[in-house]
């Protein structure tokens, strides 16, 4: 798949209006690990520090910085004589962090809560209105795309920054696993499931109510986490 069949904006024209180091930093980072997640770069993928570069427009200095933190994230490890590879996502080693994340999602309704805005619930209508677009038509890459962005419409419903920081994290560790797992029988179903739970949500913080919201996010984590475990079973069972 190339870069331009992805939907991607001209990245290289991005870092180059970018003023800053750290903004260019940033616009590598997100896509990167952007495309790690949509299963652009498939777990095992062997990333090119010169490829990525030529692609970017940019020297390989900067580029390094990304990677290495991408490397941090767990999204990318690097193996001498190898290179640079797309990391694994397994189930089993990660079930951890997704009891993490639900316990940390009922802190979204505790920790300085936002207050629900004209911007912000036009944002949660939003969400609720492509749920309704992938219910009508189910597609397993717009599922995951929603699912991000789902989750960064999440985020602002708190306004503490250290559990925004630690909650992206986590996220973009597990995240893959839906697209791996789900097989093509299974999408509908999952499909139709997300969509209540985006609902659910959406009717929550249209009456400001973020911890009914952040009750609901956690309750739908640890019902999904049930149903991977299952999907991860009936996959790995002998035929």
């Amino acid at each position: 798949m190339s870069m331009a069949d992805t939907g991607e904006p001209d990245i290289a024209a991005q870092l180059e209006a970018a003023s800053t180091a750290q903004e260019r930093f940033q616009i590598m980072y997100s896509v990167l690990r952007d495309r790690i997640s949509m299963l652009v770069y498939p777990p095992g993928t062997q990333l090119s520090e010169e490829v990525l570069a030529g692609e970017f427009g940019i020297s390989r200095s900067p580029l390094r910085k990304a990677l290495q933190i991408l490397e941090a994230d767990g999204l990318l490890l690097s193996q001498q004589g190898i290179g640079t590879l797309v990391t694994d996502v397994d189930l089993n080693e990660l079930a951890q962090v997704y009891q993490l994340r639900m316990e940390m999602n009922e802190l979204t309704g505790r920790l300085s809560p936002a207050d629900v805005d004209f911007r912000l619930a036009a944002l949660f209508d939003t969400m609720r209105q492509r749920a309704e677009d992938l219910r009508v038509a189910p597609e397993r890459q717009a599922f995951a795309r929603l699912n991000i962005d789902f989750f960064h419409a999440f985020q602002q419903l708190t306004d503490n920054q250290p559990l925004r920081d630690v909650s992206e994290k986590l996220f973009y560790q597990t995240c893959r696993i839906w697209l791996t797992l789900i097989p093509s029988t299974n999408l509908s179903r999952e499909v139709e499931i997300f969509c209540q739970e985006i609902f659910a949500i959406t009717d929550a913080v249209a009456i400001g109510d973020i911890e009914a919201a952040a009750h609901i996010r956690r309750a739908h984590l640890s019902m999904g986490l049930k149903r991977l475990t299952s999907m991860k079973d009936a996959k790995d069972a002998p035929v």
